[in-house]
């Protein structure tokens, strides 16, 4: 330690080392306990969603672990001089072989903070969709409609496109139709409008519209615009897709029409 700007050396005594494992299992304990006292005490009596009490809490929990290891050091007799040294070797570790890890561990504080996403959205990033459950200091986890775990780096949600469905309640589906040419226009709009209509996930405001497009090869094309609410339909946009493609079979089929659906894409 510096003592009026001369370096002394101090001991560490027997008291140091049980003062350092006192602070060390209080922070411990904190960091565990804390949070979720503050949820389930304060939080979850106010009116604060799900997503800002889970920001709430980790980010408390990083201060605990910061206060904590600053208070173990201090327990040994710790000044910042004596700690330059660690400084500059985790900066020049950041700059050569963990910049990916600082950089998750910002992107998880920024997440935390602006919460782009939060625990409970749902979400597609590239080519992966799922529910956020838990967003860590490195890591985002996704659970996806298969129920698996989807272990996502932080920085992926932040330097690339993402959509997050939960911010939105309505998603808009399009589905390209075709009738064999020949049939009538203005039934086969209606039977492809009522189809829509029927189904229970298809909202009805803003309603379902149907458009021809045109015609192409032996058969006239339309375009079903439909929007749709429920979460669990945008995870299995398929099972709707079944829906919707066997009941226009069954009502082009009662008026003798013939239907073709392209393949989604």
């Amino acid at each position: 330690m510096v003592v009026d700007g001369q370096e002394q050396r101090q001991p560490v005594t027997l008291a140091n080392l049980l003062l350092a494992l006192l602070v060390g299992v209080v922070t411990v304990a904190a960091a565990r306990n804390l949070p979720g006292v503050l949820e389930i005490a304060v939080l979850r009596r106010l009116s604060i969603d799900a997503g800002s009490r889970y920001a709430i809490t980790q980010v408390l929990r990083y201060v605990i672990v910061t206060a904590g290891i600053s208070g173990v050091f201090n327990a040994f007799g710790g000044s910042w001089s004596q700690v330059q040294w660690v400084v500059a070797a985790l900066g020049v570790g950041l700059g050569f072989g963990l910049q990916e890890i600082f950089a998750n561990f910002i992107s998880g504080l920024i997440i935390l903070l602006e919460r782009p996403i939060r625990v409970g959205d749902t979400v597609t990033i590239r080519d992966t969709s799922g529910t956020v459950s838990r967003i860590r200091m490195r890591t985002t986890t996704l659970i996806d409609g298969d129920r698996r775990a989807l272990i996502v780096p932080n920085k992926t949600f932040i330097t690339e496109q993402l959509v997050n469905w939960s911010l939105d309640p309505m998603t808009l589906i399009v589905r390209t139709i075709g009738v064999a040419a020949g049939a009538d226009l203005a039934l086969a709009q209606e039977l492809i409008l009522n189809t829509a209509k029927s189904l229970p996930q298809v909202l009805k405001d803003p309603e379902p519209t149907v458009y021809f497009m045109g015609v192409g090869e032996s058969m006239l094309s339309f375009e079903l615009r439909m929007f749709v609410k429920d979460l669990e339909h945008r995870m299995h946009r398929m099972a709707l897709m079944h829906a919707l493609d066997i009941a226009l079979h069954e009502g082009f089929r009662e008026h003798d029409l013939r239907i073709r659906i392209p393949a989604p894409a």
